[in-house]
C-alpha cells in the first residue's frame, strides 16, 4: 500500500478528519464512512514427513487498516461527536480481530498442509498460493464479523448520537488500548 494511503491501527493511533480523503456520497444517508479492512502477512515453510512433502503456515501477522482515499465524511456535519464514532468502528475492528486471532492460529499453526506440483519449485510456488488462499477465507469470514456487529453499533449508537450507549461502547474500546 502508498505511504498515505491506509493507517494501521494501534494502542495510539487515533482518526482525524483529515484522514478521510474521499469525497463524500450526497446519495447516501451517512454522514460519514469509514473502510476499515484486515490485511495479513504470514511464513510458509515446507517439509518432508513420511515421503510427502508438505507445508507448514507460521507468523500470521493481522493488522486492522482505516484507508483514507475511501473514507470520507461530509464537511457540514464533521464534529467531534461523529469523529469518535468513527474512532469507534476502528476500534471495534481491532477488537474483533483481538477476539478471534487464537482461533485462526488454531486452524493453521503447527498442522502439516498437503501441497501439490511436479517439482520442488512449483511445490514452494503453490504452497504460497494455497497457504495465502486459506488464510484469505478466513479473514474474509472475520471481515464478516466485523461487518456486522458494526452495523449492530452503528444501530445501538445511531451513528453516535445515542451518547449513553456511544459511552458504554467508548469503555469497552478503551479496554484494548491499555
Amino acid at each position: 500500500m502508498g505511504e498515505n494511503t491506509v493507517l494501521e491501527w494501534s494502542s495510539n493511533s487515533f482518526l482525524r478528519w483529515s484522514d478521510f480523503q474521499a469525497e463524500s456520497n450526497p446519495a447516501i444517508f451517512e454522514d460519514s464512512h469509514s473502510v476499515i479492512k484486515y490485511r495479513f502477512t504470514w511464513t510458509v515453510n515446507s517439509d518432508k514427513i513420511d515421503n510427502e512433502i508438505v507445508f507448514l503456515i507460521e507468523n500470521i501477522c493481522l493488522f486492522v487498516d482505516f484507508h483514507h482515499l475511501l473514507s470520507w465524511v461530509r464537511s457540514s456535519e464533521a464534529d467531534d461527536e461523529l469523529l469518535n464514532h468513527e474512532q469507534g468502528k476502528f476500534d471495534l475492528a481491532e477488537l474483533v480481530k483481538q477476539e478471534n486471532i487464537k482461533k485462526i492460529y488454531d486452524l493453521f499453526y503447527n498442522k502439516p498442509f498437503k501441497t501439490r506440483g511436479q517439482n520442488e519449485e512449483q511445490r514452494k510456488q503453490f504452497a504460497k498460493e494455497d497457504s495465502g488462499k486459506m488464510i484469505n477465507a478466513e479473514i474474509e469470514k472475520l471481515q464478516q464479523i466485523f461487518d456486522d456487529k458494526c452495523i449492530k453499533y452503528q444501530t445501538e449508537t445511531n451513528y453516535g448520537k445515542n451518547s449513553d450507549v456511544q459511552t458504554k461502547y467508548d469503555l469497552i474500546f478503551k479496554q484494548i488500548r491499555i
